[in-house]
């Protein structure tokens, strides 16, 4: 499925983020170094404080690190999320995060848990697969996987389909639902279209992009299937959507995504949306609340038990 209608507000958004030069993050090497400094040195602060007052925020750990699951007041009614949030493993998740869980948890009812994962360059890409596979299998205790719906965006999107395809290449059950947004899928950065999207994405650069790859890769080669789920077999997965913009450098992946899957006779979920940014779905805009209706349907269609 193709959107082709940008709104107002997402052409302001647009104009802004041009204006502001906010592309420069990630297009020079040094102030994106000084990016991740910023980042990390915030630490966890867990959920902002709307999400705290007006949801039931719950904190756990897995191998010492946090884990936030957070409810509807009375407890929801079954359906779980475990999302893993962008940031090009190198970044804190965002305020906006937070407030795109809290708009999925007043449209469904569901529970979201979020683990904040170990992030490059202290953390490499082995450490942090092994703690996402150690948070699955804590938070999917005692559901079946019909339950389950794994989610994430950008870099977290990669570590949810990683995650997927290592639980059927062992023959574990497979969550009923996969859905990326604005997914990360090839830290190779190789996709000859790649430079020309480079021009047209207003956030995102391939400068920054294969840092970070460098740094969360360490000594593995980027083609490993933990860094760039993108290739291999794609069958046997559950269920695959995607969320993409036109204006994300990242669009070859989920397009390169589409058809393998159509190769390989997978079905896949596929929405584009013309003109739209990387993690545009996380914004407050028009394009924004069509995307989280689409992504609700899915959070809604999975079977689910009450508790």
């Amino acid at each position: 499925m193709i959107r082709s209608k940008t709104s107002l507000a997402a052409k302001s958004l647009l104009a802004w983020l041009r204006l502001t030069n906010r592309k420069r993050t990630y297009a020079e090497l040094d102030r994106f170094r000084r990016s991740i400094e910023s980042s990390q040195a915030k630490g966890d602060r867990g959920p902002i404080r709307s999400i705290r007052r007006r949801f039931d925020v719950q904190r756990s750990e897995v191998d010492g690190r946090p884990c936030y699951t957070i409810r509807p007041p009375g407890g929801g009614d079954g359906k779980r999320v475990l999302y893993f949030h962008g940031g090009a493993y190198v970044h804190q998740i965002q305020h906006d995060h937070w407030r795109f869980f809290g708009r999925l948890i007043d449209r469904t009812g569901c529970a979201v848990t979020v683990p904040i994962y170990p992030l490059a360059p202290e953390h490499q890409c082995p450490e942090t697969t092994a703690f996402v596979r150690r948070a699955y299998d804590v938070f999917s205790a005692g559901a079946g996987p019909e339950e389950q719906i794994v989610m994430g965006d950008s870099a977290g999107a990669g570590i949810a389909l990683a995650l997927t395809k290592a639980l059927r290449d062992e023959g574990s059950p497979v969550p009923k639902e996969t859905v990326l947004l604005s997914p990360w899928l090839d830290l190779t950065m190789t996709h000859p279209a790649q430079p020309a999207l480079d021009r047209r994405d207003p956030y995102l650069a391939l400068t920054g992009l294969n840092e970070a790859a460098r740094l969360y890769s360490g000594r593995l080669p980027r083609t490993d299937p933990r860094l760039s789920p993108l290739s291999g077999d794609l069958s046997g997965l559950g269920a695959l959507s995607v969320y993409i913009g036109t204006k994300d450098v990242l669009l070859s992946d989920a397009r390169r995504l589409r058809t393998l899957c159509t190769e390989q006779g997978v079905p896949l979920s596929y929405h584009e949306y013309e003109g739209m940014i990387h993690a545009w779905m996380l914004a407050s805009i028009p394009e924004a609340r069509l995307a989280l209706e689409e992504i609700a349907h899915l959070v809604d269609r999975s079977l689910v038990k009450t508790v």
